[in-house]
């Protein structure tokens, strides 16, 4: 008798009218931007524009665009001297040249290293770009505006 109850009940489920999602309101007013595709619509796993309004929308947006930039420029940057094409000249004042360091990681951690005050130099270079120079928008333009963008 519990078996055939419970066929029954899983067979009525199936007239059972649908139910209707619940949809955030947050997510929702994102649908339309540049991006959102179905069947996903709006992708945002992390849930980090949960509650957001467009400004925080168009900042994260906006440093997205950067940071693939600056990524693209760092594995043109491998290529290039993975190839044997380095800067000319010395790299410090003992001579040591551009070519004379390893390539990748071990450039960082290597036996052959780049010294610990060129690498703090180097950080603290991009660092005073990242707080005064790129800041939210480039060149005073309106935030959300991303010169050679995706919408350009």
């Amino acid at each position: 008798k519990l078996i055939v109850a419970a066929l029954l009940a899983g067979s009525a489920a199936a007239f059972a009218p649908a139910q209707v999602a619940k949809t955030s309101t947050s997510l929702n007013a994102f649908e339309d931007e540049l991006g959102a595709q179905p069947p996903l619509g709006f992708f945002d796993p992390l849930g980090m524009l949960t509650d957001a309004d467009q400004e925080r929308f168009d900042r994260l947006r906006y440093v997205e665009v950067k940071h693939g930039r600056i990524c693209q420029l760092a594995f043109l940057g491998q290529i290039v001297t993975r190839n044997g094409i380095h800067l000319p000249g010395p790299i410090d004042m003992a001579g040591d040249s551009f070519d004379s360091y390893p390539n990748g990681i071990a450039a960082l951690f290597g036996d052959n290293a780049i010294p610990q005050a060129g690498l703090l130099q180097i950080v603290a270079f991009v660092g005073a770009l990242e707080l005064f120079v790129m800041k939210d928008s480039a060149n005073g333009a309106e935030p959300g505006d991303f010169p050679g963008d995706f919408r350009n």
